[in-house]
């Protein structure tokens, strides 16, 4: 792999938490930074399915507003229940082939939300907005 040198000027505070953490774990502080960087950006995009790809990286541009809007959005009461239906009929193996279409599209729909909303909680975090516990999400 091939290292790139970026220099960011960084307040005094950060410097030295910086320096800190890097005394105390013994390594060095180029290498607390690269990590920092590393482990706060979101995920990248290129490793989530081709057809989500652009609509993720709008998520990266949009208002602490508008992203928390997508990360607390939810799948509609009506649609919930209709794939709920539809699950306990194929529990029981009752479903028809249209029917399989549709969980089978249901299953999509709540993937695809599942994905926008933890990418919305992952740019939230990256700009550095607190992330609610499990027993805090709607």
């Amino acid at each position: 792999m091939t290292l790139q040198t970026l220099t960011v000027p960084l307040p005094e505070p950060v410097f030295r938490y910086l320096k800190q953490i890097a005394v105390a774990t013994r390594r060095p502080m180029e290498q607390v930074a690269q990590e920092s960087i590393v482990g706060n950006l979101p995920p990248s995009v290129a490793t989530m399915p081709a057809e989500m790809q652009s609509e993720l990286l709008k998520l990266q541009v949009m208002s602490l507003n508008e992203l928390q809007r997508v990360a607390a959005s939810q799948i509609p009461p009506a649609q919930q229940l209709r794939h709920q239906q539809l699950l306990e009929q194929n529990t029981v193996g009752t479903l028809t082939p249209a029917e399989r279409d549709e969980l089978a599209e249901l299953r999509l729909t709540a993937d695809r939300l599942m994905l926008r909303q933890a990418y919305a909680w992952a740019v939230l975090r990256w700009r550095g907005q607190p992330i609610p516990t499990l027993d805090e999400l709607p």
